[in-house]
């Protein structure tokens, strides 16, 4: 927390003004549209929710197919079965570990020489741990072809590509504040657009769809998806701090290089290459096992683990998951694959002491010399 959050949170007690909606929720809008630079936001319950939301507005539906990137969260592929669609996985480009361009385009001319180019109704591109995506090159093919993008910037907020915002490219921007995230609401998430009407018809969308009439009455299926005023008042404090939380998280990362530079580690990782500012919100590496050795990866992991320090492999991709089994996966390199096989997320906080990291610098060195 920075401080700051109480301030709206008591607000929001001393007008008695708790639920869904209220100023808070007002003012947290205003706040994302003038720091994202984008005309329109709407604070809801998730960052899935706004996903959800997107692909509903633009009419995906039973039987179409989404392209999404296969290395991420579940989150960002579940909504595209919410709505009976299928997901179809693009795999990963080296260099940001992100949506490959290339292979994005290998699966449109795929659709369009099956005739089925009409059933891609959207592309969900994901700038994965705060990294953006080449969002130019996506965004050239999505008009190339006609096809919607909404953009996954929930690990990205405050990332930007030569100056421009994450989430502000495609026709749909997704902000997630749950707790794990770099600025929270305790949970929440929030869709942007530059199209007032869509974002409009989200806020009815959200709130169950409930027509302008005196009387409670419905003329679409609608969702429970609008933030509290509380949990808006804690993001609006959060807002407060984001560049320092973003300062916070880069100097983690740079930290982790110059231990590794110190230790001899020649370590891979996603680079701020073509205009990109990362706000690094987790610290992720990849252990070349032609460098490393197969076994490297997961031998760090355990011995952290025993030492009481927790490090995570980095995201299965999505087309490895049981439950998304059988999808069509696109991706000859299987990029995404090996960063998932041999990649590792270390301790990342925006709150590590002196003292943790002595602990982890130590470990490393430890290891090292084993």
């Amino acid at each position: 927390m920075g401080g700051g959050e109480l301030k709206y949170v008591n607000e929001a007690f001393a007008e008695n003004w708790i639920a869904p909606l209220g100023p808070n929720v007002n003012g947290l809008e205003a706040d994302i549209q003038s720091y994202a630079g984008v005309k329109n936001a709407a604070a809801l319950s998730s960052g899935t929710g706004a996903i959800h939301l997107a692909l509903d507005i633009l009419g995906v539906g039973e039987g179409d197919y989404v392209l999404v990137q296969s290395f991420t969260f579940c989150a960002s592929v579940n909504p595209i079965e919410y709505l009976g669609a299928k997901p179809v996985f693009i795999d990963s480009e080296q260099d940001s570990w992100n949506m490959c361009p290339e292979v994005l385009e290998e699966a449109l001319q795929h659709f369009e020489a099956e005739g089925k180019l009409y059933r891609v109704k959207a592309i969900i591109p994901v700038h994965l741990y705060g990294v953006p995506a080449r969002m130019n090159e996506i965004m050239s093919l999505a008009e190339k072809y006609s096809i919607p993008v909404v953009e996954d910037a929930a690990e990205s907020l405050g990332a930007t590509l030569n100056g421009k915002h994450t989430g502000t490219f495609g026709e749909f921007g997704v902000y997630s504040f749950n707790g794990n995230k770099i600025i929270t609401t305790s949970g929440g998430g929030a869709l942007i657009s530059n199209d007032s009407s869509k974002i409009q018809l989200a806020r009815k969308l959200a709130t169950q769809a409930r027509d302008d009439a005196p009387h409670y009455q419905h003329s679409m299926i609608g969702y429970n998806y609008r933030m509290s005023n509380i949990c808006a008042g804690i993001g609006r404090g959060q807002m407060e701090v984001l560049d320092e939380r973003i300062q916070q998280r880069r100097a983690n990362f740079e930290r982790y290089l110059k231990i590794f530079q110190e230790l001899g580690w020649e370590i891979e990782y996603q680079n701020e290459r073509y205009g990109v500012f990362a706000n690094r919100w987790l610290s992720a590496f990849y252990f070349n096992p032609d460098v490393f050795g197969s076994n490297f990866r997961e031998e760090l992991r355990l011995f952290l683990d025993s030492l009481n320090i927790e490090s995570r492999p980095l995201w299965k991709p999505m087309h490895l998951q049981p439950v998304y089994d059988g999808c069509q996966y696109f991706g000859k390199r299987n990029n995404a694959e090996r960063i998932f096989d041999f990649g590792l997320c270390l301790p990342s906080g925006s709150n590590l002491t002196l003292e943790e990291w002595e602990r982890i610098e130590k470990a490393l060195t430890e290891f090292s010399k084993r």
